[in-house]
């Protein structure tokens, strides 16, 4: 397996000091929020040949840029102030949305990219009355469309479930896999992120959101893990590493092995991206720390 660097890890230095400082601590690609690198975070004001330049300098620290991800995040204020959504009945925020993904594929293309992981759970959830199997069905359209453009390119769009906490939508590898089969495209696919896999825990269906009231035991919940992966390995196009307490890996209480020893048993080719939400005791710690741990366990 190989090991990236989410890029806002670094905050707010420049994007060849994230590179150097990546470089540094041994990782050998770089996953890029597009909001870090845009002219007052608008995505839609940086061009490929930007993206190029990105590319170069990337390649300058001996850096893959891997892909884009954080795809809706600081969008709020774009499409006149009313961002972008996955699910909302809408048909012109739809089809805005459909748009500003066809240029983030532009942009990973010309980055070197090939992945982006579809997260954003603000931009996803539903709001009351919206009739769940609809907006099944709405998203699986715009992704499916999105898709067709992403296959032009070599990219892949990676649909993240994330925790019943942060949306009330995908909110388990077993309905995003649902959803995939609605979409019914090879360049719509999995993503599994650590901290995420610990809120789908229910033991009698993998892959489903733990029950209310439910509390798993540790190793419940790191071995878990491992039979998501197993259950949906044939849909997984990328990984995160990280833990729920919103530091990298090595730095919680999860026990990565049982994870890693299945994606090794699943023989997954892809990156293992390292993916934080705190950045104390300081992001040099966090990369070192995490890239430590990586060389240990997921080897």
């Amino acid at each position: 397996m190989k090991f990236a660097l989410c890029n806002e890890t670094f905050q707010d230095r420049p994007f060849a000091e994230q590179c150097a400082a990546a470089a540094e601590h041994g990782y050998t690609g770089l996953e890029v929020a597009p909001f870090t690198v845009a002219p007052e975070f608008d995505a839609t004001r940086l061009s490929l040949a930007e993206g190029e330049q990105h590319l170069k300098i990337a390649r300058d620290h001996g850096l893959e840029i891997i892909g884009l991800h954080w795809l809706l995040a600081k969008t709020e204020e774009l499409n006149g102030g009313r961002g972008f959504h996955l699910t909302n009945p809408d048909d012109a925020l739809r089809a805005a949305t459909v748009d500003y993904s066809r240029h983030l594929a532009d942009l990973c293309h010309s980055m070197g990219g090939n992945v982006m992981v579809w997260g954003s759970p603000h931009q996803r959830s539903l709001e009351p009355g919206w009739d769940h199997h609809d907006a099944t069905q709405r998203a699986a359209d715009l992704l499916r469309q999105a898709a067709e453009h992403c296959a032009s390119l070599g990219v892949t769009i990676a649909m993240e479930p994330l925790g019943h906490p942060e949306t009330n939508f995908l909110n388990s590898a077993r309905e995003t896999v649902a959803l995939l089969k609605k979409v019914d495209h090879p360049n719509c696919q999995l993503h599994l992120d650590v901290k995420a896999m610990s809120h789908e825990l229910d033991a009698k269906n993998p892959g489903s959101p733990t029950p209310e009231g439910s509390i798993p035991s540790r190793e419940k919940v790191d071995n878990h893990m491992a039979d998501i992966v197993r259950d949906f390995h044939e849909h997984i196009a990328h990984f995160h590493a990280n833990d729920p307490n919103l530091l990298g890996p090595g730095m919680g209480e999860v026990n990565h092995e049982p994870v890693a020893k299945a994606l090794r048993a699943v023989d997954y080719q892809g990156w293992v991206s390292v993916e934080v939400f705190r950045y104390d005791p300081s992001p040099t710690e966090i990369a070192k720390t995490s890239m430590d741990y990586l060389q240990k366990v997921y080897r």
